[in-house]
Formats: structure tokens, sequence, C-alpha cells
């Protein structure tokens, strides 16, 4: 079982947190069996691919460079300048394979997790360099697994080898009584394919490889049950720190509700430790609260209101189940429409009543509270 510097063991999974701060700072999964046979396999097939080519302007080259040139008899000073002609003109016949190669270097990277480009591996890392540090990758477990590794690079290679070498003996012998420049060719076509055996060989080892070396970057990267709650405390913040910033949101909201009663149609209390505003417009589906509170709360509602002239209604059952069962912001339950609009009824009434004549009455309001307010029934 891995275990931190503290000697505890290590049983839980990387968080997120960890995992990208593992990839800021380079440390990514890689595999060197992969990228290896990336660049070496690519290389082989684009030869095989692109031989005759390949074959073609080497032997052009070649005559060039074999051939006498009069002016450098005679003027030997031109000698270092067409020394360099000939080492460029090779150099070009190569770019097409090392283009190949160079492409084939992004294959690993993106097999094992995408690329990642960080300034931060740059640095000189003090741990990499600690004589104890490598003593134990060396005789710890990832010393064996790298033997083991190198075992099993050996035995597929010379397995993949010896099946392509053995069945191919007779026509190494032939290629002794061939011409030699076909002989030439036919030799470096069987190296090739001998090549591509190798190569698939090395294939399979990489194919190992890849999901031992994800696996064993997630493992260095596991936490204590410590080092997990640390972090979570810290994403989440320290208690008081979200104490003051949940009462501060509360403020806020308390804030956005007081601004929204001058606009309400009616307040609706009992009598006076819920009140619960409401408002209703050509706009809406049904009736929305704008705001609500108890106790105190409550008593600034009411103040609000009585300043501009918002209806208070008392009708107790239906300001508390109004309470308990709307949010502000939102739509009131189903339910409650027949008893809201009677209310608002009663609002509207109010609103055309004219003195010296009779003034309009609430009468009692039906609501099925279904269970207690909070607090109890006030």
């Amino acid at each position: 079982m891995a275990e931190n510097e503290n000697g505890q063991e290590k049983t839980e999974q990387p968080s997120e947190k960890r995992l990208r701060e593992a990839r800021e700072k380079g440390n990514v999964p890689r595999s060197r069996e992969l990228s290896t046979v990336a660049v070496f396999g690519s290389g082989v097939a684009a030869l095989l691919a692109m031989g005759g080519g390949f074959a073609a302007r080497a032997l052009d080259w070649m005559r060039g460079a074999l051939t006498p040139d009069p002016e450098l008899a005679g003027s030997p000073e031109l000698l270092f300048g067409h020394v360099g002609e000939l080492i460029v003109g090779f150099m070009w016949i190569l770019v097409p394979l090392v283009v190949v190669t160079l492409l084939a270097c992004f294959i690993s990277p993106l097999v094992m997790g995408g690329l990642n480009f960080s300034g931060k591996s740059l640095v000189p890392d003090i741990k990499r360099i600690n004589p104890l540090s490598g003593l134990k990758r060396i005789y710890g477990p990832e010393g064996a697994a790298e033997l083991l590794k190198s075992l099993l690079r050996v035995t597929l290679v010379g397995a993949a080898a010896a099946l392509f070498l053995v069945p191919g003996m007779d026509r190494l012998q032939g290629m002794l009584r061939q011409p030699l420049e076909v002989a030439a060719g036919n030799g470096l076509r069987f190296a090739l394919w001998m090549m591509m055996a190798t190569a698939a060989a090395l294939l399979l080892l990489g194919l190992l490889d890849a999901p031992y070396q994800k696996w064993n970057w997630r493992r260095k990267l596991k936490m204590t049950r410590q080092e997990l709650r640390e972090e979570l405390k810290e994403s989440e913040g320290k208690p008081e720190v979200k104490g003051r910033i949940r009462q501060l949101q509360q403020q806020m909201a308390s804030q956005r509700m007081m601004e929204d009663v001058p606009g309400a149609d009616a307040i609706i209390v009992n009598p006076t430790h819920y009140a619960v505003a409401i408002r209703y417009g050509a706009d809406m589906n049904a009736p929305r609260v704008v705001a609500k509170g108890v106790d105190q709360l409550a008593l600034r509602i009411r103040e609000i209101g009585e300043e501009h002239r918002v209806p208070l209604v008392s009708a107790p059952p239906l300001a508390r189940v109004l309470y308990r069962e709307a949010e502000v912001g939102q739509e009131i339950p189903v339910k409650l429409y027949s008893a809201v609009a009677h209310v608002l009824s009663y609002v509207y009434q109010l609103r055309s009543w004219k003195p010296g004549t009779p003034r309009p009455q609430l009468r009692g309001v039906e609501v099925d509270e279904g269970g207690q307010a909070p607090g109890g029934t006030r």
C-alpha cells in the first residue's frame, strides 16, 4: 500500500484538483515503450512505403558524390563548399523520413491522455537527483517493473526476429548467387520486414505498458484520508467564512425582497407573526410571492407595505401555508389558487370602494394547512 512522508496509507483515489495540479506541473502518464514503437514503427513503415523513392534519390546522390569534378582539381578552395552541398543534399533526401518520425512522437502522448505543455516541468527538482530516491526507484517496485519490462522486451524482440529469420535463411543464402545490385535490394527489403516484425513485438509491449503507466500514475497520486479532508476543507472554505458569506447572501436576498414589496398587490398576514407579499399581473400565469418573512422580517414587510399603501389582509391559515410552501419569486402552489384569488378579489374591491358606500368585507378564507407551521401555530 502506498504511503506518504508521514507513513500514512494512501487509500483514497486522487481528486480532480490533485490530478489537475499534477498536469499543470507536467506530471502526466507517459509510456516509453509506446513512444519507442511509435517512432520506430513509423520510420520502418515509411521506409517500406517510400523505399523505392529513397533508393533512387540516394543512388543519384551517390553518383554525383563519386563523379570527379574537374573544377575541384584546379581550385581546392572550393572543396569545402562542395562537401557542404553534398551533406545538405543527403539530408534533403531524409526529410520525409524525419517528418514522419517527428509526427510519430505525438502518437504516444495523445494515446496516454493528450498533449500537455508545462513550463514547471523545466524547473530543476532536487528530489529527482536525490540519491536515496534513486536507490528507492531502482530497488523498489518500480525497479522490479522496469526489470520485468526489459526481460519481456528482449524475449519479444528475440522471438519476433527468430520467427522471421529462421524461415528466411534460404533467401539469405540465395542472395550470395545474385548480382550485387539485386542482392543489395533484396537484402534491404528483408531487413526492413524483419524490423517491421520487431516493431510488432514492441507494439505488443507498448500496449501492455500503456495501461500499467496510467494505473501507476494514479497510484502515485493517491491521497490519505487526512489529505482529502484538508483539500475539501480548503476548497469549501472555513466554517466561519462560509457562515459570513451565507449571512451576506441572506442580507442581499432580504434587501431584494424589500425592494419588491412596494409593487405587491397585497400582504397576507397572521396577523403579526407571518407576512407574505404577493403580486399578480397580466403577464403571469398565476400570482407570485415577492417577499415573505416571520417575526422581525414580517414586521418590516408590514411597515414597508403600510408606507406604500399596500393592502394588509389578515388570513392566518393562508399566510402560514404560503410561507411554508411558496418560494420567493415563484408562483403559488395550485392548491392555493382559489384562496389567493379570493383575497385578490377582495383587494380589487377595496381599490374601487368609495366612501359612503358599504365597505367590502373579507369572508373566511378556507385553507387546508396540511401540517403545522414552523414553530407551531401562531
